[in-house]
This record gives C-alpha cells, structure tokens and sequence, in this order.
C-alpha cells in the first residue's frame, strides 16, 4: 500500500511555536567554524544513510558512526552484537544558508521505515532502530512537528516508532565504513538490493 508519493508534500511550511524558515536557518544548531551545522540521525545500515545525505545540496560531509549505548568509544564488533546501546548512525555538517535542518528531517523520513522497532529492513536488533537525536531545543521542535505530520498524513498514527532523543556522545565508526557505497560499489549496491531497503523504501514513500 502506497501512502504517501512525496514525502516533500508532508513536511512543507513546518512552523513551530512561531519559528520561520529564517529563523531556523538564523539560528543554526551546534554551529560549526565558519558558519556550518551538525545534525545527527539512524536509519538502519550508516552505509545507506550516509549514501542518502551526501546527495543533499548544502551538506558538506557525513560521518557513519555509533550513538545512543553506555560503552565509550565502541567498535563495530561491540555494536554489532547489540549489547552496547547504540545504534549506527551519521553525523552530518552542513551549510544552514544552503540547507536547513526541516529539509535534512524530509531526506531522513524518506529513507527510513518508520514503524519497524529495533529493525531496519533486513537489519535487525537494537543497534538498527530508526531515530532523530536533537542537539538543541529547536532541532527537537522541528523533529517532534515532523514525525507528527508523518504520522497524521500517512495513516500511521501509533505505528511510528522512530525515537527522538536528546544527542549522547557520537562516535565515528572504523575509516573502512566511512564511504563504504564510493570504496566497495559492487558490494554495496549487492547488499542493498537483498536487503530490501530500495522496494520497501517505494512502497512506503513513492518513487523518488
């Protein structure tokens, strides 16, 4: 069942508590040297999301690492046994005069399925639950109305279970995940296809 054909027509003229776009971008979350900001989402497998991002005008890299466990500085071994509480995720830093944190939230939705708890697509366990961790209060604002609007919009009202949460510790992954889909295209796009994402993705979203 197709319920939404473009996740753009969901998420437009988001205004919360009386914040326009131009105060989001005026008010730039976790401001960065020379004017960037950083965003931190999970969407399942770092290597699809970080796939996503970096096709975004405006942002400027995207780290795949951990958030969200008790252990400092995990491995990719540790995480992956799901005994540490975190989940793969990508840090993004971006130029807010080029793109703004509403317009990262609809990229994140479109690539994510938001009602599988501790699952992503053929992923599962804890260390790939979906979610939005808000590095201040606005990015938090912004992340509530829009899982909000997605629920209402697409008749998934008590299935979403993306989780929003104030930002822990991030920790950036081994350098052989970094760009894994540019380093390793055969095998990247061989473990995407099998694992579903792109099919389930158009399903719940639409074409592209």
């Amino acid at each position: 069942m197709r319920w939404m054909s473009n996740i753009g027509t969901v998420l437009v003229c988001v205004i919360v508590g009386g914040l326009s776009l131009a105060s989001v971008n005026s008010r730039a979350s976790m401001e960065e040297p020379g004017g960037r900001a950083k965003a931190i989402f999970a969407g399942g497998c770092f290597w699809c999301m970080e796939e996503a991002f970096e096709q975004v005008d405006g942002v400027v890299s995207v780290t795949s690492g951990y958030i969200g466990g008790t252990v400092a500085d995990p491995s990719y071994e540790q995480v992956s046994a799901g005994h540490t509480g975190h989940t793969e995720s990508v840090e993004i830093v971006y130029d807010p005069v080029k793109v703004n944190y509403q317009r990262l939230l609809e990229v994140f939705w479109r690539n994510i399925d938001p009602t599988t708890p501790d699952q992503q697509f053929c992923d599962h366990g804890n260390q790939y639950r979906s979610g939005i961790f808000f590095l201040d209060d606005m990015q938090n604002q912004l992340a509530q109305a829009s899982k909000q609007k997605v629920e209402e919009n697409t008749g998934l009202m008590d299935q979403v279970v993306t989780e929003i949460t104030k930002a822990s510790m991030f920790y950036p992954a081994e350098d052989y995940h970094q760009d894994f889909y540019k380093k390793n295209p055969i095998r990247y796009k061989f473990y995407k296809w099998n694992c579903g994402r792109a099919q389930r993705l158009e399903e719940l979203w639409g074409k592209a």
